[in-house]
């Protein structure tokens, strides 16, 4: 099993920054990648940005040059800074970590959510 622990949410006005926090514990060492995930009301979840165990980073169009998804290994926890705020990013942020469980299958874990409020 992976746990994963989120914090950093919160109310900000638009323009604003916000450090999301993923503290993950567990079966660690196997994990392939990790990233964030969100989900408005009405909408589907779509991935904001993932990081892999090699280091990689990816974003979705709507963030990128905005958010930042970083890693401290020493701690367990990545991170998704986010810059210059927008009302369109109000949603449910989750945390996701995705191992190999065999087959060529995988196995997502989630975070708790935490809420993202822009206002404008």
């Amino acid at each position: 099993q992976v746990q994963l622990v989120e914090s950093g949410g919160g109310l900000v006005q638009a323009g604003g920054s916000l450090r999301l926090s993923c503290a993950a514990s567990g079966s660690i060492f196997s994990i392939n990648a990790m990233g964030w995930y969100r989900q408005a009301p009405g909408k589907q979840r779509e991935l904001v940005a993932i990081i892999t165990s090699g280091g990689s980073t990816n974003y979705a169009d709507s963030v990128k040059g905005r958010f930042t998804i970083s890693r401290d290994n020493a701690k367990n926890t990545v991170y998704l800074q986010m810059n210059s705020l927008k009302p369109e990013d109000t949603a449910v942020y989750y945390c996701n970590a995705r191992r190999p469980v065999g087959g060529g299958a995988f196995q997502d874990y989630w975070g708790q959510g935490t809420q993202v409020t822009v206002s404008s």
